[in-house]
């Protein structure tokens, strides 16, 4: 075995370090070195990389809740509609009864003047039903088919309208609760904006440069990747192309009268689409420049929902209002089957959409303070694209 040996003391500037000591020492500098690249500073500020990480995540999570503030903003404006239009029915039918009963009220008073029992207006109209008062007191028989009538509405009419009050008073409630939940998604909005806004406000000029830096590349990336996508579409458009060149050639061989000099065209379906596509790519390139403001529905701004809503309706088509509603309004294609006008649907809940204009490209409304601009659809990664969607 071999003979034991003390550790021997080690010198500093300020005198003799035990072992214990410097083996707490040289931790100290093995954890440093592993965080060294995550925080240089030693006041715990997050690492540049962190911070765009942070801002990016704070502005999908904004996103998120600006369209399930939108969601609500929609519901609670229909919800509005629908108690307008049960008080005005209310308010009506309320009139009508009024009305009714001062007429059962006359019909009480004549059958009194006729010698039958004194009317009791309270007892009338606190009675089950009109008619069950007619019938205690014997009068129902003494009344004409069209006072009858009279009855019979009157007994319809405050049974609707007290159906119509219940209606009224719950979609109130319901709308209250829709306005409170839309003013917790625009302050949830709001919030995650103020915190990405702080966190770059305390970059330096330095890290503001290098942040630049590091999204150029990112572009660069995109655009790169968008090229490539583009050559893929167009070799898988001539592809289609010849195998439909080759599909009416052999009918044109099938028949004695064929014209051989015709020609490939695009079915009716495809070119009513590209019709349609082109207008509302039209309508979108017009609004290049101006900046996204959460649940903006234009003329003046946009969020990206209702950029693409706007840009479908210039082509009279009506798209739900929300990226939850716009992913299932038309038919899912493949991204490389993608073609001008379709919809490219982001990240994993569906918070963001783009209007595909070609050759890997799309016009959206990015962000909080950025503009409408036209983009490669990998500006944030092929992996954050969810689907693509074609609404008509």
């Amino acid at each position: 075995m071999a003979p034991h040996r003390k550790s021997r003391p080690t010198r500093t500037r300020t005198g003799i370090r035990t072992p214990a000591l410097a083996t707490a020492a040289l931790t100290s500098v093995a954890l440093f070195s592993q965080t060294a690249n995550a925080a240089p500073s030693t006041d715990d500020k997050p690492s540049l990389e962190e911070v765009e990480k942070k801002v990016g995540d704070l502005y999908r999570q904004a996103e998120s809740a600006t369209e399930k503030y939108n969601a609500a903003e929609e519901k609670t404006a229909k919800q509005k509609k629908r108690v307008a239009t049960l008080l005005d029915d209310v308010a009506q039918r309320t009139e009508k009864l009024n009305e009714a009963r001062e007429q059962l009220g006359s019909f009480a008073a004549a059958q009194y003047r006729a010698g039958a029992a004194a009317p009791d207006t309270a007892a009338m109209l606190l009675a089950d039903s009109p008619q069950d008062y007619f019938d205690q007191t014997q009068l129902m028989d003494r009344l004409t088919e069209r006072q009858k009538e009279v009855v019979d509405d009157y007994v319809a009419q405050r049974t609707e309208t007290a159906q119509k009050r219940q209606e009224a008073t719950e979609s109130l409630e319901s709308l209250t609760q829709s306005q409170s939940t839309l003013k917790s998604s625009k302050a949830k909005v709001q919030a995650k904006l103020t915190e990405a806004r702080e966190l770059l406000a305390k970059l330096t000029a330095e890290e503001k440069a290098r942040l630049a830096a590091i999204e150029k590349e990112k572009q660069e990336e995109a655009e790169r990747r968008a090229e490539e996508l583009a050559r893929q579409q167009a070799a898988e458009a001539e592809k289609k192309r010849q195998a439909a060149e080759a599909e009416q050639q052999k009918q044109a061989a099938q028949e004695q009268n064929a014209d051989s000099s015709s020609t490939v065209e695009a079915p009716a379906e495809d070119s009513t689409y590209a019709t349609k596509a082109a207008k509302a790519i039209a309508f979108a390139r017009a609004q290049i420049g101006k900046p996204y403001v959460w649940g903006a529905t234009g003329p003046d701004s946009y969020d990206c929902s209702g950029l693409t809503q706007d840009a479908w309706k210039a082509a009279g088509v009506d798209l739900p209002r929300t990226t939850y509603d716009q992913v299932t309004a038309g038919k899912t294609v493949s991204l490389t089957d993608a073609r001008p006008g379709d919809l490219v649907f982001f990240y994993d809940d569906i918070t963001h959409v783009g209007l595909y204009i070609g050759n890997g490209m799309m016009i959206h409304a990015p962000k909080p303070g950025t503009y409408v601009r036209e983009e490669s659809i990998f500006y944030d990664g092929e992996s954050s694209i969810h689907s693509v969607v074609r609404p008509a």
